[in-house]
């Protein structure tokens, strides 16, 4: 059934939480990415933590239903019993992640949980919250190079040539992980000069590279600058060689994010981390 857009879709999937509801949508996502030939319209419903939302969630599941002709597949993380009984109730495929895997756990263990509502996003661990808030601001701080005090604090030091990922793979890494992730761009100056930006040696233990292939770079960076010779096809040809050649020279371990994901690329470093703290 095609929405507003005029986009046409297989099926319905809500993700449904008392909380964000980041965690169900995470997990569906995993799973939903082994149906590729499927078109899924992705819906989430986050904060249901009433009987009186639950029922709203469950009509608007049972209205989807009618308009798609297919009942909708729902990835609940509901943890209060009589609110995620209201929104069983709806017409859909209903998977309820806690009772998935909770209970087999609580089995295991030999004892209950403790079912709070919020628990997997609050933040009652508050070293690692401020850990993460602080790594957040470190990141935001050394963005392209742009702050070279404290490079000693980095956990990691990413380079590579613009738009190949820096910014965003460092973001990550401090909301989700903590780590304090500075990105220093190879520029042409650098090409020329066959080195790297000279503050960096210092640091280089800490050194992670980003590539990318010149043909998604040149779409990236056409994007941002059209038609620039910055954005043209031989100068990111140009910068990708030049750039992977002196990472291959000064002994850095890099790897190309033009088909991986973030969370490929961030994965990656972390057990790079381990490995050199080990």
């Amino acid at each position: 059934m095609p929405d507003s857009a005029g986009t046409r879709y297989d099926r319905t999937v809500f993700y449904i939480s008392d909380g964000t509801g980041i965690t169900a949508e995470t997990f569906g996502n995993s799973l939903l990415t082994q149906f590729e030939s499927m078109s899924l319209r992705q819906v989430r419903l986050p904060f249901v933590d009433s009987v009186d939302k639950a029922r709203e969630a469950r009509e608007r599941i049972d209205r989807q239903a009618l308009v798609d002709r297919h009942r909708p597949i729902v990835f609940s993380t509901l943890v209060d019993t009589s609110i995620n009984d209201v929104v069983r109730q709806a017409n859909c495929r209903f998977l309820d992640l806690f009772a998935t895997f909770v209970e087999p756990l609580e089995t295991e263990f030999g004892v209950r949980s403790t079912h709070t509502i919020g628990r997997s996003h609050t933040a009652t661990n508050t070293q690692a919250y401020e850990r993460r808030i602080a790594a957040i601001n470190y990141s935001l701080a050394h963005d392209d190079g742009q702050l070279h005090a404290d490079l000693e604090q980095a956990d990691v030091i990413l380079v590579g040539v613009s738009r190949s990922g820096k910014t965003p793979t460092s973001l990550y890494l401090a909301m989700q992980h903590g780590i304090k992730a500075a990105n220093y761009p190879l520029i042409p100056d650098d090409f020329e000069r066959r080195r790297l930006p000279d503050v960096l040696y210092k640091f280089k233990a800490k050194l992670f590279g980003l590539s990318i292939a010149p043909e998604r770079l040149a779409v990236v960076r056409n994007e941002r600058r059209p038609a620039s010779r910055y954005a043209s096809l031989e100068n990111c040809r140009y910068e990708v060689a030049e750039a992977e050649s002196m990472m291959r020279r000064e002994g850095i371990e890099w790897l190309s994010s033009t088909t991986k994901s973030i969370e490929e690329i961030a994965t990656t470093i972390l057990q790079m981390l381990e490995r050199r703290g080990s």
